[in-house]
């Protein structure tokens, strides 16, 4: 009975197993949906990846909640029967990590991460509990958001060997949010890049902005990026063309929060009045760009 009941929830989960395709060789990718995180779409709003060595296989981001990491992992043994060796963290912000539970059985599993995220993670923890809780009717445990075995620091990249394949793990300074990563492939010469980088969905911005836009640039001098896939949307092989629409809306968020700061606008002046630069291009506006213009008027207030 035991093995009966095992098999028939292997076959629930494997049939609702998230969409995986492949986009270079042995490099997988799921697209997350243009929405908000939410209890009605499984929080699987977030790209993931997945890339396949000769020994074993790495995951970048694993979702917006335990449900979407058990897809995503029953995706995978689809295709490979490798181990996962490593889960790659990009950012401690839900929709990028809630799904790590589904590996963290697997001692062999190593989870990557910025030196930095353990503490973002240590300060949100609490809210994130109590945010799923409520809203996905789960209880997190300890154990379903592990701390990592793994960091990189900004000027200290890490170097993973999956068999044949190589991956370069970047940490930057503060950006999107004081803890990001990127991940190059060295294959195919693809740069996951998590929240550095939004495709349609606007930007987010909890870390720095002027920060943000100098990751930025130092990202858009690269000339070894062959494909570009971002934490959210489709993703490009135009580089660095694709960091263009971002760059423009952080740009014209910059400015005009300076711009309102100087003329002695209050912040609930700043937040009525400044417009979204290309707002017909982005998607979830109204959701995120008075957030957008709130934290970029307490960075800049002060500044020198």
């Amino acid at each position: 009975m035991r093995a009966l009941v095992l098999g028939l929830l292997l076959a629930v989960t494997t049939a609702h197993a998230a969409a995986l395709r492949e986009i270079a060789p042995g490099l997988l990718l799921h697209e997350g949906r243009q929405e908000d995180w939410l209890a009605a779409n499984d929080g699987d709003i977030a790209n993931l990846a997945v890339v396949i060595g000769s020994r074993c296989i790495a995951v970048v981001d694993t979702g917006g909640s335990p449900v979407v990491g058990r897809r995503l992992l029953a995706a995978i043994r689809e295709r490979s029967a490798l181990p996962v060796c490593y889960v790659i963290t990009t950012h401690a912000h839900v929709d990028h990590m809630l799904g790590q539970a589904a590996f963290a059985a697997d001692p062999a599993t190593r989870f990557v991460a910025s030196d930095r995220y353990a503490a973002a993670l240590g300060a949100r923890r609490e809210y994130v509990s109590r945010t799923v809780e409520r809203d996905f009717r789960l209880a997190l445990t300890p154990a379903d958001l592990p701390a990592p075995t793994l960091t990189a620091a900004p000027g200290k990249p890490l170097e993973l060997d999956l068999g044949g394949r190589k991956l370069q793990v970047q940490a930057w300074p503060t950006a999107h949010t004081d803890n990001d990563l990127s991940v190059f492939d060295e294959r195919t010469g693809t740069l996951v890049l998590g929240d550095l980088l939004f495709a349609g969905h606007l930007p987010v911005l909890d870390g720095s902005l002027r920060g943000w836009l100098q990751v930025l640039d130092q990202l858009a001098q690269r000339s070894d990026v062959q494909r570009a896939i971002p934490g959210h949307g489709a993703p490009s092989t135009d580089w660095p063309a694709a960091l263009d629409a971002q760059r423009h809306y952080l740009a014209a968020l910059l400015r005009d929060t300076r711009a309102a700061i100087k003329a002695g606008r209050s912040l609930k002046e700043a937040v009525d009045t400044i417009p979204c630069d290309g707002a017909s291009s982005w998607l979830l506006v109204d959701q995120f760009h008075k957030r957008n213009v709130t934290a970029a008027f307490a960075e800049l207030e002060w500044e020198d």
